[in-house]
């Protein structure tokens, strides 16, 4: 019986966890955040969440995601080790809590752009669905609770210039995908973009349904950003992983198409959710992909079953 128990409670845990994508808990301990620098002028922060990108300018600094709940202040204290300029944008690319939580930490005079949709969602700051955690609560509106402090100040719907000569950042949204909003945020000076979880790395994505993910979109908007950006850029910033190549994206959507075309494929057979999600696997020719977690399969497989008609 008590090893019942701890089993259960092992997979609530291990389902838990899979809420990742839309809000982490801080972990206790020091804040460490690291530092890698891509161009003289451009630095990727990893630790406390996803990905985030400090872009140093002639008069201020771009900050590109800003992570867990309680990691602002030492985003802003490691930036302070990078240069003195003062911080006058964030872009974040989705809603997500784990992109967007430190937004509150940073002053209220911080322009805060986002894609159209992406302001909405950030509004609700909704639960994703589909994790395996049925019944599991929303993440907190970390807005709300700021009384709006680090709400996005500026949209954009497909495309938008902000600054100018060496300074220019180009934002593009080219699709659902991880959400309806997600942003690309490309520095074109540097030759550099930042994906954000739309190619978190090279993974089966989450699929944020309840924001507008799409199992079956997901796929072409890849595309799309991979031709848009070939011949722009020589490194991607990705939400969780390491930098990549247009190369790799374009891979990656390849993969989410055939992820697609499978699932599809079986539904029209006559398969089920659970026949799907328990003998699909990755691909040979993606031998280096990350596992699958079940959860996460059957939630991609079940959105690409309710997406396809």
């Amino acid at each position: 019986m008590r090893r019942s128990i701890v089993l259960g409670a092992l997979i609530a845990v291990g389902a838990l966890s899979l809420s990742v994508a839309a809000y982490q808990a801080p972990p206790a301990g020091p804040k460490v955040v690291e530092v890698e620098k891509l161009k003289d002028n451009l630095y990727m922060l990893k630790g406390g969440g996803g990905n985030t990108a400090v872009f140093v300018m002639a008069n201020g600094v771009t900050v590109v995601d800003t992570k867990n709940p309680g990691w602002g202040q030492p985003i802003l204290d490691k930036i302070k080790e990078l240069t003195p300029k003062p911080v006058t944008t964030i872009i974040n690319t989705h809603t997500h809590g784990d992109h967007v939580s430190g937004n509150v930490e940073f002053p209220a005079t911080i322009d805060v752009v986002v894609q159209e949709n992406t302001k909405a969602n950030m509004q609700k700051m909704a639960p994703v669905t589909g994790l395996g955690q049925p019944g599991a609560p929303p993440a907190p509106n970390i807005f709300k609770e700021h009384n709006g402090h680090g709400m996005p100040t500026k949209t954009f719907k497909d495309t938008m210039k902000v600054n100018k000569g060496p300074d220019e950042i180009d934002l593009y949204y080219f699709g659902r995908g991880h959400t309806n909003g997600d942003a690309w945020v490309l520095f074109p000076a540097l030759r550099v973009v930042h994906a954000g979880d739309i190619f978190s790395g090279k993974n089966l994505p989450l699929l944020d349904a309840n924001n507008g993910g799409s199992g079956v979109m997901i796929g072409d908007t890849l595309a799309k950003a991979a031709k848009s950006l070939n011949g722009k850029v020589d490194t991607v910033i990705t939400g969780h992983s390491t930098t990549m190549t247009v190369a790799d994206l374009t891979e990656y959507s390849d993969f989410n198409k055939q992820f697609m075309r499978d699932v599809q494929a079986a539904k029209k057979a006559g398969k089920s959710v659970d026949d799907v999600a328990g003998s699909w696997k990755t691909p040979e020719k993606y031998k280096g992909y990350a596992a699958a977690a079940p959860a996460r399969l059957k939630a991609n497989v079940q959105i690409v079953f309710d997406e396809t008609k």
